[in-house]
């Protein structure tokens, strides 16, 4: 495994490597199965696999967490080598971001609703990381995992308004046994948090067997998980169509219910497909 730090460094290397499809896995560090399952995947439909360690300042607000994110850089690095990552890039802001840059902003509609209404501005700092990374990387396939579902949405827009090549490979959210969405996060949270998180899971389980039993009013599976979610300070619960249109009536196969919450002071998302 080759690590990078240097952004040219990295372009002039992937510039030789002529004929060889690359997958890409762009993380925030301390990687967790969740993440490993990105990199396995890549690594088996790839030549070379590329991941990237960057906990990217301009999705950050003011307050949140960029100063104290987890980092855990040498386990990191161990962790990639074992999964037969090619190559690890871990850059510092200084070779991400220049001074009077040039932007990328999220829609005006999609990107300010749900995570966008209560971050504003964070996806206008994923979708421009995200847009440097595809291009320093030249990734064929780039791997995100679903649990960032409307992060994942705006991507793939933006993936396909832009004219960029590359495949956008969405995949499953890895959870605990006890059904716990893997984040780093995760981290921050003590064993009553832990517990209390876990409500979050189980809402959605509980909100997809009503449907399955027949239940289309959104608005009644919305009060039945925020009954469930009482112990928790709820920022949101909502139920879209794939598009991220707000839906009055559930629509199976066509449908996602999407909850943000906190467990003590960590805010946790997760989501469900119906």
């Amino acid at each position: 495994m080759q690590i990078f730090t240097k952004t040219n460094n990295l372009i002039n290397y992937i510039n030789t490597l002529k004929d060889k499809t690359i997958g890409f896995v762009p993380t925030m560090g301390a990687l967790h199965n969740g993440h490993l399952s990105l990199i396995k995947k890549s690594v088996k439909e790839n030549d070379i696999t590329i991941v990237s360690v960057f906990v990217n300042p301009t999705q950050f607000l003011e307050g949140e967490d960029f100063e104290k994110y987890p980092k855990k850089t040498e386990a990191d690095k161990k962790i990639c080598q074992i999964a037969g990552v090619d190559i690890l890039f871990l850059p510092t802001v200084n070779e991400i971001y220049f001074e009077d840059e040039a932007t990328v902003l999220s829609p005006k509609i999609k990107g300010y609703i749900l995570e966008g209404y209560h971050r504003p501005e964070h996806f206008n700092g994923v979708l421009q990381v995200v847009l440097k990374l595809l291009n320093i990387t030249k990734a064929d396939n780039a791997y995100f995992g679903k649990k960032d579902a409307q992060q994942l949405y705006l991507i793939k827009k933006m993936v396909k308004e832009f004219f960029l090549r590359v495949n956008i490979i969405e995949c499953d959210i890895v959870r605990q046994a006890d059904g716990l969405a893997l984040s780093s996060r995760n981290a921050y949270l003590d064993k009553n948090e832990l517990d209390d998180a876990l409500l979050i899971s189980s809402s959605l389980k509980k909100a997809a067997k009503i449907i399955a039993r027949g239940e289309r009013d959104a608005n009644t599976v919305k009060l039945t998980i925020k009954n469930l979610l009482k112990k928790l300070k709820v920022e949101y619960v909502e139920i879209t169509d794939r598009e991220f249109n707000k839906i009055e009536t559930i629509i199976p196969h066509n449908s996602r219910i999407l909850i943000a919450a906190y467990a003590g002071l960590t805010r946790l998302i997760d989501n469900i497909e119906i």
